[in-house]
């Protein structure tokens, strides 16, 4: 892989490169005048080859490729000409100047791979130093010793950025041939002949008293210093030539080091309260899986289906519920009855509304969910588990005008997982690994994490967003409905069935399941349900239905039908 430069003012010329160089697998930079190639050169150095227009807006190209041969460094960078001009002069005069090639436009893939084959068969950076197994063999040097002696003279010069202004205010000359003096030597044992080049012509100006040129020279020291940094460290590569998917990729590692790396038993939160709540209020909305949105997004654009296969799709996923729920529920209405139901939601949206929302969903990457035992696959079969027994609870209860609403809080109540996804890519698999470990709640991991429960981070989305009472609630004290002052029913029964799934081991969340189910009579859920059913009721009869319907989910979420099992 390569890293090009394209010095050109035009954007179609900056895409078409960038186009050809990505097909290669190579990098692109792009400057669009002669100051800011300079710059990217500069601050990137490892840079292999230049493209350049000579015809560029009120500037001449042929002075920058002067220039840069008159550079200590960058007069070896290989420049390729690759222009609309076309007159003998013109190519005269670049091939002078000592370019790797002159081509005329419109470019050829075939004819920028030649190029970048050639400049990188001997790259231009290597030239500036001594070849090690030769040099080693002439003065006598292991290869670990000659790359020590190459690391000090990069911090020698690091450190002579600092020095020399210094030597320049005091007009300090003993001062400053010492330094140069020692620095030309390490540079010659360290057969670095950029450096020596660069300090001989120091020593000139020092001996002619020209202090002006020390003021300058600082830069000059700190780029030597940069060029040792990029030979001894062939793998790095500078963020400036990063394509996405590598500043991804980084930034992902440098995340999952944190958070899975963290001892927060010693060092205490990663982020606090008030920086994740901060985060969250400014989600533009519910997350939702990427492979999800897809399939939502298919199913929004195809308009002959009509709504089912949309409402089919919603009603399996905690994000895409959330979302069509909080946009419905912004709509000029003339009723402002709050909708709770997500299938008049959908039918409120229409097709136009629910396309528009199917390309603004923000997305979470479905392998942001793969840490086993933790997948999305299981995740997402807890939450519809939770919801299918919520509504069979309900059958079983005699609470039927809650089914309805059972069935959507269930989907939703772990929705604050999602937004810790969304938020903090690996928060959620580091805590769920601590909480396992330790044998703690999942609940106080949070708490060491971040500050905050998910519980908390999920009501305070629901209320901002505009979700309806009942589903806040139920999201807030699914996990201790005794403490629930509204809709005390309906959060008992989300909890009630939470529990239940979890101890059966339908799907998982990230809490630890004991292993074994405790007696429902046990749960803080039934605490708040025992006196709202009637007394003839049979607790026994439902706990085994309930069991036995659990197995039933098991198979069915996990697509195997429970007639095809037997």
């Amino acid at each position: 892989m390569a890293n090009v430069l394209l010095l050109d003012h035009s954007e179609v010329a900056g895409r078409a490169m960038a186009g050809i160089l990505a097909r290669g697998n190579h990098r692109c930079v792009v400057a669009g005048n002669t100051g800011e190639a300079w710059d990217r050169l500069w601050e990137l150095v490892r840079i292999d080859l230049l493209f350049l227009e000579l015809r560029l807006q009120s500037e001449n190209a042929m002075f920058f490729i002067q220039r840069l041969r008159a550079d200590g460094i960058f007069k070896r960078l290989p420049v390729v000409v690759y222009t609309n001009v076309e007159d003998h002069d013109s190519i005269k005069k670049a091939l002078a100047l000592g370019v790797q090639n002159y081509l005329i436009k419109p470019y050829n893939d075939d004819h920028v791979y030649r190029e970048i084959a050639k400049a990188c068969a001997n790259p231009w950076l290597n030239l500036h130093f001594e070849e090690e197994k030769s040099f080693c063999a002439q003065m006598g040097l292991r290869p670990d010793k000659l790359r020590q002696l190459r690391q000090e003279l990069m911090t020698g010069l690091e450190r002579a950025a600092a020095l020399f202004p210094a030597f320049a205010e005091k007009q300090d000359r003993f001062g400053a041939l010492a330094q140069i003096t020692a620095l030309s030597g390490a540079a010659e044992a360290a057969g670095v002949w950029a450096v020596v080049e660069l300090l001989q012509e120091l020593q000139g100006k020092a001996e002619a008293g020209n202090w002006a040129a020390f003021m300058q020279r600082k830069d000059d020291f700190e780029h030597a210093a940069r060029l040792l940094y990029c030979y001894l460290n062939p793998a790095h590569v500078p963020d400036g030539l990063l394509t996405e998917s590598e500043r991804e990729a980084r930034l992902e590692a440098e995340q999952r080091e944190l958070w899975l790396g963290r001892d927060v038993k010693r060092l205490g939160l990663i982020v606090g309260r008030q920086e994740v709540e901060k985060l969250l209020d400014s989600l533009p909305g519910c997350p939702v899986m990427d492979t999800v949105a897809a399939a939502f997004q298919m199913a929004t654009e195809k308009r002959a289906a009509g709504l089912s296969q949309v409402m089919e799709i919603v009603a399996e996923d905690t994000g895409l519920t959330a979302q069509v729920l909080v946009a419905a529920n912004r709509l000029e209405r003339e009723e402002r009855t709050p909708i709770e139901d997500p299938r008049t939601a959908i039918t409120l949206l229409g097709d136009v509304r629910l396309s528009t929302l199917a390309k603004a969903l923000p997305l979470v990457p479905e392998r942001r969910l793969q840490f086993p035992p933790i997948t999305w696959a299981h995740f997402r079969m807890f939450q519809a588990g939770v919801a299918r027994l919520a509504r069979y609870v309900c059958t079983h209860l005699e609470y039927r005008a809650l089914a309805a609403n059972a069935y959507t809080a269930g989907l939703l109540h772990d929705v604050g997982k999602l937004l810790l996804l969304k938020l903090y890519p690996f928060a959620f698999q580091a805590i769920a690994g601590y909480a396992r470990h330790e044998g703690a709640l999942l609940a106080e991991a949070e708490q060491k994490y971040i500050g905050i429960t998910t519980r908390e981070l999920g009501e305070r989305f629901a209320r901002k967003s505009g979700l309806p009472l009942p589903f806040c609630n139920v999201i807030r004290w699914v996990e201790t409905p005794e403490s629930a002052a509204e809709d005390v029913e309906l959060v008992a029964i989300v909890s009630l069935a939470r529990d239940v799934c979890l101890h059966n081991h339908v799907g998982y969340c990230g809490d630890t399941p004991k292993d074994f189910c405790p007696p429902i009579e046990e749960t803080a859920a039934w605490r708040v349900l025992q006196g709202r059913v009637f007394p003839s009721f049979d607790l026994g009869k439902f706990e085994a239905l309930a069991h036995a319907y659990c197995k039933e989910l098991k198979l069915e979420l996990s697509g195997r039908r429970l007639d095809a099992a037997q």
